[in-house]
């Protein structure tokens, strides 16, 4: 395939998944990302001609000009965008397939000192949201999706979704038919790699948690009204126990993440907790009344 060829290609790819791009000619002359990936182009050359000085002082003015780092023996497939771009940083062994897709502040680094293989390698058509870390010589397989601002320290299967620090599985994409797939991309891809009905694995542990802590709380509750009520009776028949309970503070309005949209949405539908009120002290008895009382 021709020079020529390869821009024609990397600007339509643009096209497809960025809906802000107007035209060619936009493209070519404002999208970092693209000028990024023709200054590697050329300091990979250099770089397997041995020239590794000179590619190094390429790569560093395409550092300078587009704010992208990416270092000359890195190796980058066809299709390759980066979005905004500013911040990205890709190591020396990283090796990235085809119709692959970063956004700003993605890092594909090293965890170890040591020479030979570093840093990860991505499958084809991977998107790493923004602020992801992807660290180590590690493999993310096919349509893998890494979610903004998570830490990936693991092999991650083909088509599955990671969020979360360190990173998690929280989907696994089914698999589809050819023509299924040709829709999708017609459709378009999950935005910085996140689908908007992504759950948050920690955050779904811990609302549960609080789920079950509250039920716990109120079966207590319930035995110490019981309790009461057979104190009372065997005092004589009183009619209340006397309330000297400490009230427990409520997780009654607590959320860790909104409700769906299709239900009701009330002043307690946030992330957190409402505002404590603090109860009313009871008056305390006093052990010594005055003479003449009753």
């Amino acid at each position: 395939m021709s020079v020529w060829h390869r821009i024609k290609e990397d600007i339509d790819s643009v096209f497809a998944r960025d809906p802000a791009a107007r035209s060619r000619t936009e493209i070519a002359l404002t999208y970092p990302g693209i000028h990024a990936i023709w200054w590697h182009r050329l300091a990979h050359q250099l770089w397997c001609w041995r020239l590794t000085l000179l590619a190094r002082m390429v790569a560093n003015l395409s550092r300078w000009l587009t704010g992208i780092e990416i270092h000359p023996a890195a190796k980058i497939g066809r299709r390759f965008f980066i979005d905004h771009g500013m911040g990205v940083v890709i190591g020396e062994t990283a090796e990235i397939g085809d119709d692959c897709t970063l956004y700003h502040g993605v890092t594909l680094g090293g965890t170890q000192w040591s020479a030979g293989k570093r840093h990860p390698t991505l499958g084809n058509g991977v998107v790493v949201g923004a602020g992801a870390k992807v660290l180590g010589p590690i493999t993310l397989g096919d349509g893998v999706r890494v979610g903004s601002n998570a830490v990936l320290l693991q092999d991650a299967p083909p088509g599955t979704t990671l969020v979360g620090i360190p990173a998690r599985i929280v989907g696994q994409r089914p698999s589809i038919t050819e023509q299924q797939a040709r829709i999708a991309q017609r459709l378009g891809f999950d935005a910085y790699g996140v689908a908007q009905d992504m759950p948050d694995p920690v955050a779904e542990v811990i609302d549960r948690l609080l789920n079950h802590v509250q039920a716990g709380d109120d079966r207590l509750a319930s035995l110490a009204a019981r309790v009461r009520q057979l104190q009372a009776q065997m005092d004589g028949g009183a009619t209340e126990a006397p309330a000297d309970d400490t009230p427990l503070p409520s997780l009654a309005g607590c959320h860790l993440t909104r409700a769906p949209k299709d239900e009701a949405r009330t002043g307690a539908d946030v992330v957190g907790c409402p505002p404590q009120t603090e109860p009313t002290p009871a008056p305390p008895r006093d052990a010594n009344p005055p003479a003449g009382s009753s």
